[in-house]
């Protein structure tokens, strides 16, 4: 019988890295700000990959997978007491076992560098795998990232022509938790007509597409702020690189919110090579939410 308390709670997969403790506190702080469970997952792979530790000799075994759990769950009594974290000590891949976590899951948190930070695996291995494929929203945290000033801001990369189902609602409700700013950014990209004339289509100069733009998705905002009167709900367009656009926002936000199959404010953004250069370049933490789109087919 499944532990009921894996329902709704925040995973966090790890490896015996010092670069980890950062990853597990921001699981961490998911689960307080949630109220929920914090489970730590290590994955012992056997037989372990060509070039790893464990192929080396050491190998990893329940015990050692065991400690290394412990050595995590002691460092977030030290700063959360009142949270629950429970070890979760699995054999075989760590991207599967993730994945079928995430079915239950409330978030599923990992490295920028493969599960919690695997060094031999590169993004676009495991984190990539998971944030595909995951049945709840995935948070990739870069291990290590520059402790510079943030401000207390999320953002929120969709299209307002294509907006999926989740999307905003975890955005809203991620930032009400922060009491945090929300920052909801749209990438203009597809041209704007005029109308038809004596030679064909006029298309609109980037001031009027840019106004058009700012218009409709202040009409998308509408029914949000009146919804969220408390929350500091801002719009803007970009006309950019849907990638650079997002990454630019990045700069000195808490969290960066996309959704997981494309059609998130940049056609077709994730998980091709504009997710890419998203999760391998944003300048803070990125989650990565599945998405389905209303009224229309998936890619």
């Amino acid at each position: 019988m499944a532990d009921q308390r894996m329902t709704g709670a925040v995973v966090v997969g790890v490896v015996d890295t010092a670069e980890q403790r950062l990853v597990v506190r921001q699981a961490a702080e998911e689960a307080v700000r949630r109220g929920a469970v914090l489970r730590i997952l290590h994955a012992v792979e056997w037989p372990a990959p060509p070039g790893s530790v464990e192929s080396a000799g050491r190998g990893a075994t329940a015990e050692q997978a065991e400690q290394v759990i412990a050595s995590f769950s002691e460092s977030v009594a030290q700063q959360f007491p009142q949270l629950e974290v429970l070890p979760d000590v699995v054999s075989g891949s760590p991207a599967r076992a993730l994945v079928d976590r995430s079915s239950a899951g409330a978030l599923i948190v990992v490295g920028h560098r493969g599960t919690g930070g695997f060094p031999r695996l590169p993004l676009g291995s495991v984190s990539l795998q998971i944030a595909t494929h995951s049945a709840c929203p995935v948070l990739v945290v870069r291990p290590g990232d520059r402790e510079e000033p943030r401000e207390n801001r999320v953002v929120v990369g969709v299209d307002v022509d294509d907006l999926p189902s989740g999307l905003m609602e975890f955005a809203l409700e991620t930032a009400e938790a922060r009491n945090a700013a929300l920052e909801v950014v749209y990438v203009a990209t597809r041209p704007e007509l005029l109308g038809t004339g004596p030679t064909g289509p006029a298309l609109m100069d980037d001031e009027a597409v840019s106004s058009s733009a700012q218009e409709r998705l202040e009409n998308m905002l509408a029914s949000y702020r009146s919804d969220h009167p408390g929350l500091d709900l801002q719009g803007h367009v970009k006309r950019h690189h849907p990638a650079e656009a997002l990454v630019d926002a990045s700069r000195h936000a808490s969290l960066l919110v996309v959704g997981s199959h494309g059609r998130t404010g940049l056609k077709r953004l994730l998980l091709g090579s504009v997710s890419g250069k998203v999760l391998h370049t944003a300048l803070c933490p990125v989650a990565v939410v599945p998405t389905a789109h209303q009224g229309r087919g998936g890619d």
